[in-house]
């Protein structure tokens, strides 16, 4: 496919020699939401050589308003958001290598995932995540690209560890009030706006150009624009990337763990071991529910109004509740038993 790239080689700043490059190259995006599928697709299309995504969910109706790289078929079939963003990513492009993983991104498989990449693109929706994400990029010494939108805004900044400040470093400077898209929405143009910072951030690096030193904020509803240059603001004490950092966020922890996901009425249980298979948890429950569906990936299952959804390792999400206490009871009752 000779002309697959002409386009983009034509563009100076890459040229063949970029594209080159490209096809030599990893990207490891955390997250395959709105953002993170954003950047998958234009990262594929752009001919890079492998591309891994990470991501613990799974597919919902209410995700294709914003996440284009879905569809119809897959938010039927419950597919995983990681498997689903894999086929079609091969479907975009088959010369490359695409790798989805239907897990959490955890400090557990923090490094290895982060020390493998070129670059490390943040297609997260919550900040444990990112900072996981910053310390495993700082203790690596490999560059990553923060993102997030809600709304009709967004923000986008490249960290280079050892040059630019960490996320660490900046959190009290970055918009964070706890908006989330579950709790007050977002359109698709902030999306496609913010993974377009990103990618392009992606693109210089990859092709041996400088990124960006700027937080980037906009607003396209109300087409606002600004950003602010952040080396200053390096802490020389920061936990995650000064000299003597700890790197605090990939701490492991033991023992059963539980996430309540904001305005989903959700917990997350992830257990110390997994279960033995989904097929045979499967003939475990069907004594008390036949509300059950199965895919490779997964498995669905209701009873008395509460949703499980049980993923390959065990990590389940409890949907119609809030409460973590209660959540790792059923989790014990019914998945872990």
């Amino acid at each position: 496919m000779p002309d697959r790239y002409s386009r983009q080689e034509l563009f100076t700043p890459i040229g063949k020699e970029g594209q080159a490059l490209l096809s030599t190259k990893h990207v490891l995006i955390v997250g395959a939401g709105a953002l993170g599928s954003a950047n998958a697709e234009m990262l594929a299309r752009a001919g890079i050589g492998k591309i891994t995504i990470i991501d613990r969910d799974y597919i919902e109706w209410s995700n294709l308003s914003r996440q284009h790289l879905y569809t119809e078929e897959d938010a039927m079939e419950v597919l995983s958001k990681a498997k689903a963003a894999e086929y079609h990513l091969k479907k975009i492009n088959s010369e490359i290598d695409v790798n989805g993983i239907a897990e959490e991104f955890t400090p557990e498989n923090a490094e290895a995932l982060v020390k493998s990449a070129d670059i490390v693109v943040d297609g997260t929706d919550n900040f444990s995540t990112r900072f996981i994400i910053n310390d495993a990029a700082a203790k690596n010494g490999v560059p990553w690209v923060y993102g997030g939108c809600v709304q009709s805004h967004g923000v986008a900044l490249p960290i280079r560890p050892g040059k630019t400040p960490c996320l660490e470093c900046l959190i009290e400077h970055l918009p964070h009030e706890g908006e989330t898209c579950d709790t007050v929405g977002i359109i698709g143009p902030a999306v496609q706006l913010a993974a377009s910072y990103q990618t392009t951030e992606c693109l210089k690096h990859l092709t041996g150009h400088e990124m960006a030193t700027d937080l980037v904020y906009f607003d396209v509803w109300k087409g606002d624009h600004s950003s602010i240059n952040v080396t200053k603001l390096l802490n020389l004490q920061c936990p995650s990337c000064s000299v003597n950092a700890t790197f605090p966020y990939l701490q492991k922890e033991k023992g059963m763990k539980t996430a309540v996901l904001c305005g989903r009425d959700t917990v997350q249980v992830r257990p110390v071991g997994g279960i033995s298979s989904l097929s045979q948890l499967r003939k475990r429950i069907a004594s008390v529910t036949s509300k059950v569906k199965e895919n490779q990936e997964l498995l669905i299952f209701e009873i008395e109004g509460i949703r499980f959804v049980v993923f390959k390792d065990g990590r389940t999400l409890i949907h119609g509740i809030n409460d973590a206490d209660e959540a790792k009871k059923l989790y014990e009752r019914y998945v872990g038993a």
